[in-house]
This record gives structure tokens, C-alpha cells and sequence, in this order.
């Protein structure tokens, strides 16, 4: 083969790892059994998470447990609590009337990993009944119903089904059979650089931004749109677009030019964000800005109580906002914790 040849051919291969790389990301979906929801991010790490029963109350003292296990043969299985407490407790977790595992509380917050934490797990799969104590005193009863469910969900995902690293589905191949964890996806992002803030928009410009938009008629109630520096020829503006109780509509749209006299844009994404209908038309809910991250948050919340939604996280490229974490929970039964379904690390 010709020097050329293997020059053309390595351009070649080189664009297509680049269009690998930049194709859209596919954030994972939520699976419900009964009361858990499981679901696992691009890296298959998985997690499940305890509802409260379909058509249940909310208890005076939420407790919400969970089950998280990152990809590959090594990594093990770890439960956490969560609950509204202050200081340090003591937890005890009995399954069936048989008690598995203690672990120490702080403000709410406990962690069981380890040989206690399988143990658990694998309890609740074979369990009927759960209960979570406080030196001794009662204060769950988390549903077991559907949890080994969730649990065969994360073993088929994570590819451990047939292997002993499995916690429900079982099998005697090795640990060395279980799936490697996916590559991890990484964004570079664009650093913001230092600067005067973005001048106020123009009347003239108001108009336009509704025009484009279609938000006229909502922008002329609601605060004006927020000005955020994105590079010195740049800015993000979040045009407000409606409001509810809870949740606060944004179209982002990028700037260029002089002041009155500035050109519009929608901004780009390569993930559609949560509430768009049209992904040439992108919406936020309840956005966010930080310029020392070059993250832009949107978080939708199904109601008020905030136990189910979805929320993306972006980082600015300097040509487009890349999706670096999504999170969601569909059923509105408790969770307030969202499980993650895509995440990137970002380079500086």
C-alpha cells in the first residue's frame, strides 16, 4: 500500500472516530416493577430506587432506599437511605423479621457497602417484608414488591446474568465473564472568558427575540430575558416563555453582533433538552447558568413535592451545548432522588 494511500486512509478512520465521538447521546430508560424504578446511564451504572405503594399517602417521615452498582466484574453492589433527620443515628435493616445489616446515619443520610450491603440486597430480593429501625424504633417499612425485579433488571443491563457476581440472576461463570463498562464519554468545554456584562436589549431587539421565539406574548408579563456572556462576539439569552407554579419556561437563544443591532439564533444542543417539542426549537425549565463551569441546568419537576421530573445538565463547547448528565423519575411516588441515565466527564 502507497504512503498515500495509508495517509488517506488514516484521515479516513480519523473522521470516523470524530463522527463517532460527536454523535448524539442516548440517555437510558426507566424501568418500573411495582414499587421500584431501576434504570442505568450510558456507563451502565445502574440504580433502583424504592417507591411508595401505587395510590399510597405520603408518610409524616419519608424514607426512600436505594440500590446503586457501577459496571464490571469488580465493582459491588452499595444501598443507601435517605431520609429528613439531623445528626447521628444508628439504622438497623431487618428483612422477613430477620435483621441483615446495621450501618451509621448522618442527618439522614446512610451508606452500606460491602459484604453487608450484598447481603442486603440479595435479602430484599428473596424478602416479603422490610423494615428500617432507629435504635430500635420503627420508621419504614420500604415495599419489597418488584425489587428483584428491578435487581434482574440491573444484572441483565450490567451483563451479569449467569455469572456469581449476579444478584438475582445467578449462574457459575466467573466474574471475569461480566460485560467491561462502556468508554466514557468526554466534552471539552469552552472556557468563558472575563468581561463587561452583555449591554440590555434594545426594544427593537425585544421584538425580534419574540418574533423568533414565540414568546412575544409571554415575555411581555414576565421578567426580562437573562444576558449571559458566552465568548466576546456571543450571548446566551434565556427568553422567558411561560410560568406555571412550580416550573419556569426558557427559550435559549444565542447572540451575535453590536448591541441594537444584534443577530438571533436558537441555541444548539446535541441532546434535545426535556420540554422541547421541536428540537430546532429548544425549551428549558427552570434554567440555570454558571459561566465558571460553562454549564447550563434545566430542571423539570412532574409536581411540586419535586419526586419526579427530569433534568439535563449541558456544558458550552463553543459552538453548542453538550449533554454531560441527565437525570429522571417518572412515577410521582416518593423518589426524590432521580436516577441518572447519561453521563460525561468534562475536560477543561
Amino acid at each position: 500500500m502507497g504512503a498515500k494511500r495509508i495517509v488517506a486512509l488514516a484521515a479516513m478512520l480519523s473522521a470516523i472516530t470524530g463522527l463517532a465521538h460527536a454523535q448524539a447521546p442516548t440517555p437510558g430508560i426507566l424501568e418500573t416493577y411495582k414499587d421500584w424504578t431501576t434504570g442505568c446511564d450510558n456507563r451502565a451504572r445502574c440504580e433502583a430506587v424504592s417507591l411508595l405503594p401505587e395510590g399510597g399517602e405520603w408518610p409524616d417521615e419519608p424514607v426512600m432506599l436505594g440500590i446503586q452498582r457501577d459496571a464490571g466484574g469488580r465493582a459491588e453492589p452499595e444501598i443507601w437511605v435517605s431520609r429528613d433527620a439531623k445528626g447521628t443515628e444508628e439504622l438497623s435493616f431487618f428483612v422477613d423479621g430477620r435483621k441483615i445489616a446495621t450501618a451509621a446515619s448522618q442527618d439522614g443520610e446512610a451508606l452500606l457497602q460491602g459484604p453487608q450491603a450484598a447481603a442486603l440486597a440479595v435479602a430484599m430480593a428473596r424478602g416479603m417484608t422490610m423494615e428500617v429501625r432507629s435504635a430500635g424504633v420503627l420508621i419504614a417499612r420500604p415495599s419489597l414488591a418488584g425489587a428483584a425485579a428491578a435487581m434482574r433488571y440491573m444484572d441483565a443491563r450490567q451483563g451479569r446474568a449467569g455469572t456469581m457476581a449476579a444478584l438475582v440472576a445467578t449462574g457459575p461463570l466467573s466474574r471475569s465473564a461480566v460485560r467491561p463498562a462502556p468508554p466514557i464519554v468526554s466534552v471539552q468545554r469552552a472556557p468563558i472568558p472575563s468581561g463587561p456584562a452583555p449591554v440590555t436589549l434594545w426594544r427593537e431587539e425585544l421584538t425580534a427575540l419574540g418574533k423568533l421565539t414565540g414568546c412575544a406574548e409571554e415575555m411581555r408579563d414576565a421578567s426580562p430575558p437573562q444576558l449571559h456572556r458566552l465568548s466576546k462576539t456571543e450571548t446566551l439569552i434565556l427568553v422567558p416563555c411561560g410560568a406555571g407554579a412550580y416550573n419556569f419556561s426558557a427559550v435559549p437563544v444565542i447572540a451575535s453582533g453590536i448591541a441594537g443591532r444584534r443577530s438571533f439564533r436558537f441555541a444548539a444542543f446535541d441532546y434535545q433538552p426535556g420540554w422541547s417539542e421541536d428540537a430546532a426549537h429548544p425549551m428549558l425549565v427552570n434554567a440555570s447558568w454558571s459561566p465558571e463551569s460553562s454549564a447550563l441546568e434545566s430542571y423539570a419537576k412532574g409536581r411540586g413535592l419535586g419526586d419526579c421530573g427530569s433534568s439535563e445538565s449541558y456544558v458550552w463547547d463553543g459552538t453548542r451545548f453538550r449533554l454531560v448528565q441527565a437525570r429522571a423519575m417518572g412515577g410521582c411516588r416518593g423518589a426524590w432522588h432521580w436516577i441518572t441515565t447519561w453521563s460525561a466527564t468534562v475536560k477543561n
